[in-house]
This record gives C-alpha cells, sequence and structure tokens, in this order.
C-alpha cells in the first residue's frame, strides 16, 4: 500500500506545484491563518484516491469538515492537502503535501511531497524512512549545546544553539530532523494531528525520539484533533530538550 499511497500524494504535489504560478483564490480562515482554493481542490483530490485506496478508513483532513465516525474506525486517513499555505501562496519553497494512514491510534504510512524542493518523504512503520529513495537516519548529536534546532530566531535559554533553515511547513520542519540536516525542532503550542502525523513517523523510522511538546507520546485519531507541541530530536539530546523547554510548555497547556 505504500507505494500505491506514496504516487497518489506524488501526483497531488506535482497538481499543486503546477497550479502554484496561476491565480488562484486566497483567503484566512482565521487572523494568521490562511488557506487558498488549491487547498481545497488536493483535499478532493486525495479523499477520492484515498477514498478508493482504502475505503474502511475514517477521514481526518484539514480542509474537510470532521466525520465523527472516523472515531469508530481502526484506520483513518490524516491529511494536509497543503502543509506551509503561507509559503505556498508566497510562492515559496516550504510546503508539502502530507498524508498519513493511522491504525489504532498511530501511524503506519507517511508520505510528504515537497515538489517545490525536489523532495519526496516516504515511511512505513518498521521498515524505515527514506527521501527519495534514500534510507533516512538521524544525526549522531549527543550534547544539546550547538545543536542544529529549526527555527525562526535565537535567544534566552536557546542561545547555546545553532539556526538550521526554517520551512513554513511543520512537517518539513520535522523531516529535517530525520534527514540528519537539523538536530531538534521543538514547539510548545497546540496544533493538529495533520500537521504532524506523517512526519512524526517519517522521524521515528529514522530513529529520531518524537513526542509533544511536554514529552508526552502522541495519539492519533482523538476526538478534537489536537496535538500540543513537538518535540522532535536525536535520542540523546531529547530529553535535554525538553527539560528545558517545559516551563514554557506548561505556560502553554
Amino acid at each position: 500500500m505504500l507505494e500505491a499511497l506514496s504516487d497518489i500524494v506524488r501526483e497531488a504535489g506535482r497538481i499543486a506545484a503546477a497550479r502554484s504560478t496561476g491565480a488562484f483564490g486566497r483567503w484566512e480562515k482565521s487572523p494568521g491563518n490562511p488557506v487558498c482554493e488549491i487547498d481545497l481542490e488536493i483535499d478532493a483530490f486525495l479523499r477520492k484516491e484515498l477514498n478508493a485506496l482504502d475505503p474502511a478508513a475514517g477521514w481526518l483532513s484539514e480542509e474537510s469538515a470532521d466525520v465523527s465516525d472516523r472515531i469508530e474506525r481502526s484506520r483513518v486517513w490524516v491529511v494536509d492537502p497543503i502543509d506551509g499555505t503561507r509559503d505556498y501562496i508566497r510562492g515559496r519553497t516550504g510546503w508539502c503535501v502530507a498524508v498519513a494512514l493511522v491504525e489504532d491510534r498511530t501511524p503506519v504510512l507517511g508520505v510528504l511531497a515537497a515538489p517545490a524542493r525536489g523532495e519526496h518523504w516516504t515511511a512505513e512503520k518498521g521498515k524505515g524512512a527514506f527521501r527519495n529513495g534514500e534510507r533516512l537516519r538521524v544525526s549522531g548529536r549527543t550534547e544539546l549545546a550547538g545543536a542544529r534546532i529549526v527555527a525562526d530566531g535565537l535567544g534566552g535559554s536557546e542561545l547555546d544553539l545553532v539556526l538550521a533553515p526554517k520551512p513554513n511547513s511543520i512537517a518539513l520542519r520535522i523531516a529535517v530532523v530525520a534527514a540528519g540536516e537539523a538536530d531538534l525542532v521543538a514547539t510548545a503550542k497546540w496544533g493538529y494531528e495533520w500537521d504532524v502525523a506523517a512526519a512524526a513517523l517519517i522521524a521515528a523510522e529514522a530513529g529520531a525520539t518524537v513526542t509533544g511538546g511536554l514529552g508526552q507520546p502522541f495519539a492519533f485519531n482523538t476526538p478534537d484533533a489536537r496535538a500540543f507541541g513537538v518535540l522532535v530530536a536525536t535520542p540523546a539530546i531529547h530529553s535535554a530538550i525538553a527539560d528545558r523547554m517545559r516551563d514554557r510548555a506548561l505556560a502553554h497547556v
């Protein structure tokens, strides 16, 4: 099934990339939360194709009304048609199509298509993670000081870290840790399952330690589909960044 899923997500990325240079409608769902008509087009394409691939799976997508019966199903598609819409709208490269198949609350397949970056990421639980067909492995970083963090800037307790480039897509930020091009990504705010499901599997299969913002395990296909924070890091530094982030995270729970 991973090969079929990979083909579908790749085609979704191709369609989105082709449409990115033309005129399309855009608006804000809420202040600072942009969406465009291509988000909706890709959502409809994916829903049709993924429902055909696994008709028994439920559906959870950023751009679809939630269907309550997904909770009762053992499998669910978790979809972000365009993660990083702000970069997509601005003609930047930091966006991707993100799809995970979650089974019993755990991602078992994950694919990211990032055609503007020339990248295609895949993972299957227990079988490793790949970018453009090459197996991924996290860096061997063992010390938090000097670690490369995917962030906009550094301040306060982060001054001993090193900035790594930050795409708008949170899924891609997690993926670059999986590729060993950064050592950690950390957020301490509420998000949604579709932001992280596919990338969390990719990072875990590449050897990263993957948790929420308080070091808690992720659970997917929950009733409100929300997820608090992201801590993805090489195993040797994960507990140190979790300890450092704890007070900040607790202030936002």
